[in-house]
């Protein structure tokens, strides 16, 4: 007795690469349709495929002040007008000269001279001012410190006020947005490589947030008064910090496997 053949079966699904995102029914033999299953795409659309990988890379960086400003104030009251402001005269040419010798370039250096006369009709007050925008500090410590040693306490030099130039900041910006950037990718490279894949260009680069923010003294320093700071803290008072955080897509490819040589 010859046994009957079992009919044929037929294949309804088949587990395929996650696309074709927006289709959700898909037609089976004898017309029927089957909601919720996914098309098997064919060898050329699996091999076109985008893989990919998503990640986010953060940053901080800070950058001290790179300007400095002091003010030299003089000021002299005489009987004679003349007398006056012959004396601050003398003493603002000795510190501009002073700071010629010393390398600050004259487009640093800002000289004001002001002459009133006070209350008691028979005195004449004369004052002058000297700006100095330094941008090395060690240099305007130095400076500072021989102007104190040289001249009377009818010369009075201010604290410095540390700012950062435009250009600094900008740059601190985009070097924050580069370095989220590279850890991103080191990141993405790491991942790819523990599970086997290659890292490919990116897809997209976005970036997130940026934040910035003035470096703050501790509690117990900031309730000092800010003239009793030290220049180190003064610094340290006025340096930015920027923070970055950046989103990348990542294309991922396979590795290709070594043709054995015959």
């Amino acid at each position: 007795m010859s046994l009957q053949q079992a009919p044929q079966s037929r294949v309804f699904v088949e587990l395929v690469p996650w696309a074709d995102r927006g289709r959700e029914n898909y037609l089976l033999s004898g017309g029927e349709t089957l909601p919720g299953l996914r098309r098997p795409l064919s060898s050329a659309q699996a091999q076109t495929a985008t893989r990919e990988v998503h990640v986010s890379g953060t940053a901080e960086v800070s950058a001290t002040p790179d300007r400095a400003q002091v003010v030299v104030q003089m000021s002299s009251t005489k009987e004679a007008a003349a007398e006056a402001k012959k004396s601050v005269c003398r003493r603002l040419d000795y510190v501009t000269q002073t700071l010629q010798q010393q390398g600050v370039q004259s487009e640093n250096v800002t000289v004001t001279k002001d002459f009133k006369r006070v209350e008691n009709a028979y005195h004449t007050g004369s004052r002058g001012y000297v700006c100095i925008t330094f941008t090395e500090f060690g240099k305007m410590q130095n400076i500072c410190n021989f102007l104190v040693e040289k001249l009377d306490s009818s010369v009075v030099i201010s604290q410095p006020q540390f700012y950062h130039t435009p250009g600094s900041i900008e740059n601190l910006r985009r070097q924050a947005c580069l370095v989220a950037v590279e850890n991103a990718w080191r990141k993405a490279q790491e991942v790819c490589n523990l599970v086997g894949q290659t890292l490919g260009k990116p897809l997209l680069i976005k970036e997130e947030e940026m934040k910035e923010w003035e470096g703050q003294i501790d509690d117990h320093q900031s309730s000092r008064l800010s003239s009793s700071l030290t220049v180190q803290q003064k610094i340290k008072s006025a340096t930015i910090h920027a923070a970055c955080k950046v989103f990348i897509t990542f294309e991922v490819k396979g590795r290709e496997k070594k043709k054995n040589r015959i």
